[in-house]
């Protein structure tokens, strides 16, 4: 397990971060979706978090496993998980992820796809879901995300324009309020790269020195 944190705040964020694909856990190619994911995440959370990672093959049996064994056992609060979300054959991560949800959470799709259309029409044949799965004591968000760590990016963060305003809102902005909602940590962020939107009732006062 890798460790991230910073100083400051009492509850720390359990992260899963899943990559999957054959190549990749096969050894024929190095995965770039964890480490892109890493990246991003030490970029834009400014409360601590810890990141339990796992790399496996297109097997829906073995996607569910995994993703429940994080929820359920690793006690993750969320769970990225990148690939496995096209048209082909072996793409059923949205099936597994559909499969171990209680909840679906349509909007994070939608606006995933919003986004990636501001650059290729073949945006509309990604299948990305979010499911909230619940246990009796824990519950957790479980969330697809692309392949290619440009687009990875682009999904977290959203589109800005020239000047820093943001175009096209990223989903982790409506991210840490859902984690508030389930019963997580509270999760703040670095504002120039992602800024989290909560209803002001929702907001804590910061944290003095």
């Amino acid at each position: 397990m890798s460790v991230e944190a910073r100083a400051g705040q009492r509850e720390v964020l359990r992260v899963g971060l899943v990559s999957i694909s054959d190549r990749a856990s096969g050894g024929v190619y190095q995965d770039q979706g964890i480490p892109a994911l890493q990246e991003w995440l030490g970029s834009a959370l400014t409360t601590p978090f810890q990141i339990e990672t796992r790399l496996i093959p297109d097997e829906r049996a073995q996607i569910e496993q995994t993703l429940m064994e994080l929820v359920d056992v690793a006690a993750c609060d969320l769970v990225l998980t990148t690939g496995g979300t096209g048209p082909s054959r072996r793409d059923v991560t949205p099936e597994a992820t559909l499969a171990i949800g209680t909840k679906e959470m349509p909007g994070f799709g939608e606006q995933m796809r919003q986004i990636s259309l501001q650059f290729v029409p073949t945006a509309i044949l990604s299948r990305q879901v979010a499911v909230i799965r619940e246990t009796e004591r824990h519950a957790a968000l479980v969330l697809n995300l692309p392949g290619q760590p440009k687009s990875i990016r682009e999904t977290l963060e959203g589109l800005k324009e020239a000047d820093g305003k943001v175009k096209v809102p990223g989903i982790f902005a409506a991210l840490p309020y859902c984690i508030d909602l389930i019963g997580g940590p509270y999760i703040e962020t670095d504002d120039t790269v992602c800024k989290a939107f909560r209803p002001k009732s929702a907001i804590r006062p910061a944290v003095k020195p």
